[in-house]
């Protein structure tokens, strides 16, 4: 038994390390699928929007591998504090950067339709909105792969700036759409389009909070926002 040991140990490390390597290389494409999607609206590609909506398959599918691997190591090795938080956020992270990857998708499949059209100027309006949300998503996977819990709970604020851009933005494009005429159906477009980039704010909100619990074993979902992280909760 005791020979068996390093064995089972040498295991142990590395689906933990599978698991997380998994979550990375999702968030790379995830993230990947985005900027296609942007840069075909915004640079009126067409295929890179077309990358971007076939590529959502492969952040399906590491959604899966995640999903089992996390089964098969919670199953096998029963693990618990520091380890078991891992496999949970890891499971919770692979959800919402397929979620991502979903609204990449729309966005690109939106960017699709105007290509048909004549360039409307107002697609220029999308980039200070999305810069915002791709760098919170960024900043929402260090906090996983560091565990950085100050890092993790920043987001929560900084998604109230994303908020108050966003509905600027809707109301532009809800005036104008308001007015009528050849350019309607755009607007309509660039409203979907701002929504999807506000909910991917969202979903990096929820990465940083799930790298709050991975480090502190702290759910702050429901937390007044300004308070501070502690560092009073023991961790393991």
């Amino acid at each position: 038994m005791h020979s068996d040991t390093p064995h089972i140990l040498r295991e142990f490390d590395q689906a933990f390390a599978s698991l997380r390597n998994e979550v990375i290389a999702m968030a790379g494409q995830a993230r990947l699928n985005l900027e296609r999607a942007m840069q075909g609206l915004l640079q009126r590609d067409l295929e890179r929007c077309k990358a971007a909506i076939a590529d959502d398959d492969e952040v399906d599918e590491a959604e899966l591998r995640i999903d089992r691997i996390g089964m098969e190591t919670l199953v096998r090795f029963h693990p618990v504090a520091s380890d078991l938080r891992l496999v949970i956020t890891s499971m919770k992270c692979a959800a919402n950067l397929e979620r991502v990857s979903d609204h990449a998708t729309n966005i690109a499949k939106r960017a699709r339709k105007m290509l048909s059209r004549s360039e409307c100027a107002e697609v220029s309006f999308l980039e200070p909105l999305y810069a915002l949300a791709d760098q919170q998503l960024r900043d929402a996977m260090s906090a996983y792969t560091d565990r950085n819990a100050e890092l993790g709970q920043s987001l929560q604020l900084r998604d109230k700036d994303l908020d108050k851009m966003h509905k600027r933005l809707i109301a532009t494009f809800t005036s104008r759409l308001e007015e009528g005429g050849e350019r309607a159906e755009d607007y309509l477009h660039l409203v979907f389009v701002a929504r999807s980039l506000e909910r991917i704010g969202d979903l990096a909100k929820n990465i940083g909070e799930d790298a709050v619990f991975l480090d502190q074993a702290r759910d702050i979902r429901h937390e007044k926002l300004n308070r501070p992280v502690s560092d009073e909760v023991g961790a393991e």
